[in-house]
């Protein structure tokens, strides 16, 4: 297993990292996710410490806990073998103050999923997005006061727009408060909207780039195909899809597949492996988060790492999914020399 620096801390990371919102199905939502329990959690979390994958990611909100009390019951006796990643913000627990990035919240979200995982610490600690009624300092102040009483060891962002994530950054800076290391965010083949914005500020400020749903929900798994209806026993199909339908352009989507499925039948590879193969790839990639209904999904995803696409794959993979960038990327893209994007365009 290759292991990255995330972003510019201390911490390695493998490049692919187990993620358990499959545990547990509690609600309509994740249901469509999985409903893994803890005997098959337990094995599931064995195979990728035997793999090398030694990072899990949860929330407080992945079936309202459940996930996260799972995951804690997996890794008994085995705590000084993983890194533990979760997060808080999102809606948990009765109003009032049940949803936010306030000290109210923070410091009883933290507490509570301290709990629920049965640890001392948390080794990263996610804010699952953006809270715009909190001002960031009240935030900030609050992660490096939990970083200082050894309950957090490293922070880290989700789903934040660029401005609310370099303006995190600069406080912590003038404060000389612990910054956000991490940034977890949607990429992949399918939508490369990281690239205009979040990955050019990863690498210019040091914030490592976490994925969630490299494969789009499922919709670069393998199984869509051009004229086929949809697989009744997908996400997608059952309601679970956390990347809307309405991102997705159809004949943009079947000609990448169509592209996938060459270069796996060149290399001998799942289009899911190539998928994941190509976010590795990328500038600011430190992990990639990769989740698994049974052992079977597992092994084939663990089977991403270990060889890389030649130039030419990449090159091909590139061109089938480029997007026409928006404003103001366009008109900064006409002066490359004034604005150097990232090394792969």
């Amino acid at each position: 297993m290759e292991y990255r620096q995330l972003g510019a801390s201390g911490l390695e990371v493998p490049v692919l990292s187990f993620g358990t919102a499959t545990f547990g199905g509690e609600g309509t939502f994740f249901k469509a996710w999985g409903s893994t329990q803890v005997e098959e959690a337990t094995r599931l979390i064995d195979l990728c410490l035997e793999a090398g994958v030694n990072l899990f990611d949860t929330a407080n909100t992945y079936s309202q806990g459940l996930s996260e009390e799972i995951l804690g019951k997996a890794i008994a006796g085995k705590r000084d073998q993983v890194i533990l990643s979760t997060k808080g913000t999102f809606t948990f627990g009765k109003p009032p103050n049940n949803q936010g990035s306030s000290r109210f919240h923070l410091l009883k979200q933290v507490e509570g999923s301290l709990k629920r995982l049965n640890t001392d610490y948390i080794d990263i600690y996610h804010m699952h997005g953006f809270d715009g009624n909190t001002p960031v300092e009240e935030t900030l102040r609050t992660l490096d006061d939990l970083v200082s009483s050894g309950k957090i060891r490293y922070i880290a962002a989700s789903n934040f727009s660029g401005w609310h994530l370099m303006k995190s950054l600069a406080r912590s800076e003038k404060y000389g408060w612990n910054r956000y290391v991490g940034h977890q965010v949607y990429y992949s083949l399918l939508n490369r909207e990281y690239e205009w914005e979040l990955m050019p500020l990863g690498i210019d400020q040091g914030v490592g780039g976490i994925i969630w749903s490299p494969l789009a929900a499922g919709r670069l798994g393998g199984k869509y195909r051009r004229d086929k209806p949809l697989p009744e026993d997908s996400r997608v199909a059952q309601g679970g899809s956390p990347v809307p339908d309405a991102v997705i352009e159809r004949e943009t989507f079947y000609n990448i597949i169509d592209v996938l499925d060459e270069v796996a039948a060149e290399t001998g590879k799942t289009v899911a492996q190539v998928s994941l193969n190509w976010l590795l790839q990328r500038p600011t990639v430190s992990t990639i988060v990769i989740g698994a209904r049974n052992e079977e999904q597992l092994r084939q995803n663990l089977d991403a790492v270990g060889w890389n696409l030649t130039a030419e794959q990449v090159k091909r993979l590139d061109g089938v999914s480029e997007l026409p960038p928006i404003y103001p990327y366009w008109h900064q893209r006409q002066n490359l020399k004034l604005n150097p994007p990232p090394s792969f365009y």
